[in-house]
């Protein structure tokens, strides 16, 4: 295709912020936030962290007179729904030059490097408790089979013991135990009375 004078010619777009408006908040001033909140390893493409939505947003207006956060929503893009974040159109100040935000950032990166959690020592065991835990940890198979072996003894002296009966295991001021009824001939009498009852009211019993 020929390209002849009388075709349209995209003009250089120029490198200004696209909107005039500015945000009515407090400017941010990028020293007093935390140096991991700002990337300015591009200098024309420089991003920080908005304070409302918590993400990553582009800085406009790197080679003109005001700087500030882009438009941005609180959303995720095409999930949830289109609501302008207050930090959009933020002013930002560049208090702080890039070497210093380097510096800084190193700082930070060796400050959080350097903490380690604080050790937790246990506690120590009394002299009788450590020689009785070694004691464990070194014994053998064959040394606990030694060790039960030793203990038998003992414990057959206390079964032995323990099925000995007590002296006065005989209570005597109880009254024994009846063997048989007081009145035999009413018990027997009552016994045969219960059969008779029984065998009334249960036929198919003593039919078979």
């Amino acid at each position: 295709m020929t390209i002849t004078s009388a075709m349209p010619k995209a003009k250089e777009r120029k490198r200004r912020t696209r909107t005039k408006r500015v945000s009515s908040l407090p400017a941010i001033k990028l020293s007093q936030l935390p140096p991991s909140h700002i990337d300015l390893r591009q200098p024309l493409k420089a991003v920080l962290v908005c304070e409302y939505c918590k993400t990553w947003c582009p800085i406009t207006g790197m080679q003109g007179k005001v700087q500030k956060l882009v438009p941005h929503h609180t959303g995720t893009a095409g999930v949830a729904d289109a609501i302008r974040c207050r930090g959009s159109n933020r002013r930002i100040e560049f208090d702080m030059t890039i070497p210093e935000w380097c510096q800084a950032l190193a700082d930070a990166v060796k400050e959080a490097s350097s903490r380690q959690a604080t050790a937790v020592l246990p506690k120590a065991f009394s002299p009788q408790t450590d020689r009785t835990l070694r004691a464990r940890t070194e014994r053998t198979p064959a040394g606990r089979v030694a060790d039960w072996n030793a203990v038998l003894p003992r414990v057959a002296d206390a079964d032995k013991n323990r099925l000995t009966m007590p002296v006065g295991d005989v209570p005597t001021e109880d009254p024994a135990v009846p063997l048989k009824p007081p009145d035999v001939a009413a018990h027997e009498q009552r016994q045969r009375e219960l059969g008779k009852r029984y065998a009334q009211s249960n036929p198919a019993t003593t039919g078979a």
